[in-house]
C-alpha cells in the first residue's frame, strides 16, 4: 500500500521547507533509513530520512520549490502501483494547489470543502492572527516532533527558568518523547517569558511550550490568545484518610496543589506541602531506583535543587515512640502519570495480542557443550561473551534457513525477509525497549556482545535514538538472568515471532540410559499463525537446537 509522505517540520518554528535536492528519484528503491532529500528549512538545510520501504512513485516538489509543512512531497509504495488518485485528490498538495487556483473554482463548489477543510483552515487563520498580536521581538515556542511517530510530548525537566537569558544553542527542556528523554534546544534569544507546561505535564505536538522575548515584556494575552488543544494536566486525586492525622496548615498557593483535610496526595516530583521539588535527571532515576521519594531529600545545588549527592548521602528519618499493637499510620498513596513510553507499550502490545492469533512451542535444551564453549571463548584475552550472545547469533543463524519465521504479514502479502535484523528486549524504568542488532547473522561473537552492551546502556540511559529502535525482523526476551526458568512474550510486530529465553538451570538428566546432573535452558518460542505455521517453527527450533547444543558448528 502506498504512503504519503508529507513536508516534515524539522525545526519548531519552520512552516514551509524547500527541496535543496533530492537524493533519490522516481522509480529508485527506497529502505527505511535511506536519505530521501535535502530540506531547506528557516534554520539550515538538513538531511531528511525515509520511514518506510518500497519504491519512491511519486515526487511532489521539484528541487528547489517550496511547499508548506504537511503538504504532499512524495509517495513511496510497490513498484507499478497507480498512485494517481492519491496524487489528484488524496494529498494534502494537490488540494492547497486546486483552491490557489482560485479563479477558475465557482463559489458554490468551494462552498463545498469538507468540514475537516474548513477546520484546518480556521486553525491555521487563528495561528497567524496570533502571530500578527505577537509584541515585538516575541516568539512562540511549540512541542517540537522529536520523533517520526511522536504525537504527544511531556516535559520531563525545564533545565531554564522563568527570567532566564536564553541563547540559540541552550538546552531549554529535556522532553520524554514515545521513544525516549531526548534534549530540546532553542532556535532563539532572548528572556524566558513563559512555561506553556509544568514539569510532568503533557501535551500534543504544536501545542504551547514556551514563551521567548525581550525582558519585561507582557506576555498574558499571548498566552490566553494561543490555543494549546491537547494539553493535559492531571492532579493528583483526593483521598479521605480512615485515621485521623494531625492538622496542617492552611495552604492558600494556586493550582494545580491538591490537599484534603488530613492527608495530600502528590507526584514524585512535588513535596507534602504543594511546592515543586526540583532535581537533576540524575538525582531522578537514582532517588526512584533506590525508592526513595524526592520530598524527602533536601537539596544542596543552586536554588535547592537536587542531585545526585543528596542521594547518595540521604539517610532515613529513624521512627519511635509507635504504641504496641496501636498502629497509626495514615493510609496514602501516589498517582503516577502514564510516560509516553507506557502509552506506547500498551497500545501496541494490545494491538499485537488481540490481531496477531498466538501460539507457543516449547522447547527444553542441553546447555553442557555451550557452557563448556562459552568458557573457552572467554579464555581468550580481553574477550568476554555471555549465553544471551550465544543464543542471538545461534538464532540469528537459524533464521537465514527459515526465512518464514523472519517474516512480516500484510493485508495483501508475506514479506520473507533475508535480512535478520534481531530486536533484544530490555528492561527500562519506564517500560521496555527494543534496541536492533543489525544483520545478526554476519557478526561475530564478540561484535554481538560489544553491540548488545552499548545499545543496552543507551536504553538504560534514554539515549537511544529512533532509528536504533528500528527495523527488527525477530525479536528475543531474556528474562534467564532474573532467575525465570520459562515464560511468554507478546509478539513485537511487525515481526511473525519472538524467542523467549529462560535461565539455565542444574537438574538431573537421563544421558545414555543414566541419570546423571546437567544443565539445561527452556526456551518458549511465541509465533504468528498467520505466518508461522506450527511444523515451520518446530524445524526452526530443531535447527537452533543444532546451533546451541554444539555451538563450535556456529563457527564453521
Amino acid at each position: 500500500m502506498a504512503e504519503i509522505i508529507n513536508m516534515p517540520r524539522l525545526s519548531d518554528t519552520m512552516e514551509e521547507g524547500t527541496v535543496a535536492s533530492w537524493l533519490k528519484k522516481v522509480g529508485d528503491k527506497v529502505e527505511e533509513g535511506d536519505i530521501l532529500a535535502e530540506i531547506e528549512t528557516d534554520k539550515a538545510t538538513m538531511e531528511f530520512e525515509s520511514f518506510h520501504n518500497g519504491t519512491l512513485l511519486y515526487i511532489g516538489v521539484e528541487e528547489g520549490e517550496t511547499t508548506k509543512v504537511d503538504e504532499l512531497l512524495a509517495i513511496i509504495g510497490e513498484e507499478g502501483e497507480d498512485v494517481s488518485d492519491l496524487i489528484n485528490g488524496g494529498g494534502k498538495k494537490s488540494e492547497t494547489s486546486s483552491n490557489e487556483a482560485g479563479s477558475d473554482v465557482a463559489p458554490e463548489a468551494q462552498e463545498e470543502s469538507s468540514g475537516e477543510e474548513e477546520s484546518e483552515s480556521a486553525a491555521s487563520n487563528e495561528e497567524r492572527a496570533a502571530k500578527a498580536d505577537l509584541p515585538d521581538g516575541v516568539v512562540v515556542v511549540k512541542m517540537p516532533r522529536l520523533s517520526d511517530t511522536m504525537e504527544e510530548g511531556t516535559v520531563a525537566t525545564w533545565l531554564k527558568n522563568v527570567g532566564d537569558k536564553v541563547v540559540e544553542g541552550d538546552i531549554l527542556a529535556e522532553i520524554e518523547t514515545d521513544k525516549a528523554t531526548m534534549e530540546f534546544e532553542s532556535f532563539q534569544s532572548g528572556v524566558l517569558l513563559h512555561h506553556g507546561l509544568k514539569e510532568g505535564d503533557s501535551a500534543k505536538v504544536d501545542a504551547l511550550l514556551a514563551i521567548l522575548g525581550p525582558e519585561g515584556t507582557d506576555v498574558s494575552d499571548v498566552v490566553k490568545n494561543f490555543k494549546s488543544e491537547g494539553t493535559t494536566v492531571t492532579a493528583p486525586k483526593k483521598e479521605e484518610p480512615k485515621k485521623a492525622a494531625p492538622k496542617e496548615e492552611k495552604n492558600d498557593s494556586p493550582a494545580p496543589k491538591v490537599e484534603t483535610s488530613k492527608t495530600k496526595t502528590v507526584s514524585a516530583q512535588t513535596a507534602t506541602d504543594g511546592a515543586r521539588v526540583f532535581a537533576s535527571p540524575l538525582a531522578k532515576k537514582m532517588a526512584e531506583d533506590k525508592g526513595i521519594k524526592l520530598s524527602q531529600i533536601n537539596g544542596s545545588g543552586e536554588n535547592g535543587r537536587i542531585v545526585k549527592r543528596d542521594v547518595e548521602n540521604y539517610q532515613p528519618a529513624v521512627g519511635g515512640g509507635v504504641a504496641k499493637f496501636e498502629p497509626t499510620g495514615v493510609e496514602s498513596s501516589d498517582e503516577v502519570k502514564h510516560s509516553q513510553m507506557r502509552k506506547v507499550i500498551a497500545k501496541r502490545l494490545a494491538e499485537s495480542k488481540f490481531t496477531a492469533p498466538h501460539y507457543y512451542l516449547n522447547v527444553e535444551f542441553d546447555m553442557g557443550n555451550a557452557m563448556a564453549f562459552r568458557e573457552q571463548y572467554n579464555s581468550i584475552p580481553d574477550t568476554k561473551i555471555s549465553f544471551n550472545d550465544i543464543v542471538i547469533k545461534a538464532t540469528a543463524m537459524a533464521l537465514k534457513q527459515h526465512p518464514q519465521v523472519n517474516s512480516q504479514w500484510k493485508d495483501d502479502k508475506m514479506i520473507l525477509n533475508h535480512h535478520v535484523h534481531i530486536g533484544v528486549a530490555v528492561a527500562v524504568p519506564d517500560g521496555l525497549v527494543v534496541p536492533v542488532v543489525r544483520f545478526a547473522n554476519e557478526q561475530s561473537l564478540t561484535q554481538i556482545g560489544a553491540e548488545v552492551k552499548e545499545l543496552a546502556g543507551k536504553a538504560r540511559n534514554k539515549k537511544l535514538q529512533p532509528q536504533e529502535m528500528e527495523g527488527s525482523t525477530f525479536t528475543i526476551s531474556n528474562l534467564g538472568m532474573f532467575g525465570i526458568e520459562s515464560f511468554t512474550s507478546i509478539i513485537n510486530q511487525p515481526n511473525s515471532a519472538i524467542l523467549s529465553v529462560g535461565a539455565i538451570v542444574e537438574k538431573p538428566v537421563v544421558k545414555n540410559g543414566q541419570i546423571v546432573v546437567g544443565n539445561t535452558m527452556k526456551l518458549c518460542l511465541a509465533c504468528d499463525h498467520r505466518t508461522v505455521d506450527g511444523a515451520t517453527g518446530a524445524l526452526f527450533l530443531q535447527t537452533l537446537k543444532g546451533y546451541i547444543e554444539n555451538p563450535i558448528t556456529m563457527l564453521l
